[in-house]
């Protein structure tokens, strides 16, 4: 046995990581990264086997958005060229639906810039989620903002299943990243979500010049939270934002990081979101260890791998991906249970 075996055996036991804990996985020696993610992986497999959730991403709105978070080319303050547009119209999204189905991506996100939406933004996606659900079935995640209690309900009403709010970062760090909105207008969003019965999706972005104790303090805040879905992003510098050529990351300390959220949050969705492929490179495969969701496909405004490629890596490592009907299955699983 190792140290992180014995972590992971008490953490299946229901124990929890120290902080002291939680920092020795940050800085796991690199010759060690094979064992720690041997142990993230006893944990991992407990809860999800081999199976890896799909999701898709639909650029509902981009753009033209008042808020200054500094890692972001569609905020107010960003010089990076990018399409801006407003919410595109019911038939896009329903191909965006159309194309996740096809191509057997259980999770659906629609996601659009902006601080929050207006009733108006609310009442197009709305119309567009009961033909979606309808039609297709999938899962069906918006992340539209900061949101209102009302329209929360009115989502959740029309069949959304979980809504998105990255906390980011950490409180400590909330400040250095935005100033146009609070860490705890963050956390509010989630519980609003919450209240009106979706599935509360909460993420991180790792790389914006926070320190080892930020990353720990992301992840014990996020359990706090009770966050279902944890996408784990990594910073992608874009050209014309305040953070343009930070490189802080290497692919082992991904891991690590990767690592690090499943101790902490052993039951939950992780996924490795935005930046994966420009941050995790040739290593990617070893994330899925820890991880078992990944976004297929493009992101925002930085561009993914092609999907058969994605297809060709769970393929190689002898994962499953979890089919739309086996979603669909969990979906009404979860509902029960309620």
């Amino acid at each position: 046995m190792n140290q992180w075996m014995d972590l992971a055996e008490r953490v299946l036991d229901g124990g929890e990581v120290t902080d002291q804990e939680a920092l020795a996985i940050l800085e796991c020696p690199d010759e060690e990264i094979l064992l720690l993610m041997h142990a993230a992986f006893q944990i991992r497999k407990h809860f999800y086997g081999k199976k890896v959730k799909l999701n898709m991403i639909m650029n509902a709105k981009s753009g033209l958005c008042p808020e200054n978070c500094g890692y972001c080319s569609q905020s107010a303050i960003s010089k990076a060229p990018i399409d801006s547009y407003r919410m595109v119209d019911k038939k896009t999204l329903l191909e965006g639906a159309k194309r996740a189905h096809d191509l057997n991506i259980g999770t659906y996100c629609i996601v659009a810039s902006g601080r929050g939406p207006s009733n108006r933004e609310i009442d197009q996606v709305v119309d567009a989620v009961q033909e979606i659900k309808d039609t297709y079935g999938l899962k069906v995640c918006a992340c539209l903002g900061i949101l209102k209690p009302e329209q929360a309900l009115r989502l959740k009403e029309a069949g959304v299943d979980r809504y998105n709010h990255n906390v980011n970062t950490s409180k400590n760090n909330h400040s250095n990243i935005t100033t146009s909105h609070t860490y705890d207008d963050r956390v509010n969003t989630v519980e609003i979500a919450k209240q009106s019965g979706m599935s509360p999706c909460s993420g991180v972005i790792v790389g914006m010049k926070e320190t080892k104790q930020d990353v720990v303090d992301m992840a014990k805040s996020l359990r706090a939270l009770d966050a279902d879905s944890i996408p784990v992003n990594f910073l992608h510098a874009i050209d014309g934002t305040p953070l343009e050529g930070v490189n802080e990351l290497n692919p082992l300390y991904c891991l690590k990081v990767l690592a690090l959220f499943r101790f902490i949050n052993p039951t939950k969705e992780i996924r490795i979101s935005g930046g994966r492929e420009v941050n995790l490179r040739s290593l990617q495969p070893l994330g899925l260890y820890a991880a078992n969701s990944i976004f297929v496909g493009d992101y925002l405004t930085t561009a993914g791998q092609k999907e058969t490629e994605d297809e060709k890596m769970l393929h190689d490592l002898g994962f499953e991906v979890e089919s739309v009907d086996e979603m669909k299955a969990s979906l009404l699983a979860e509902k029960s249970n309620r």
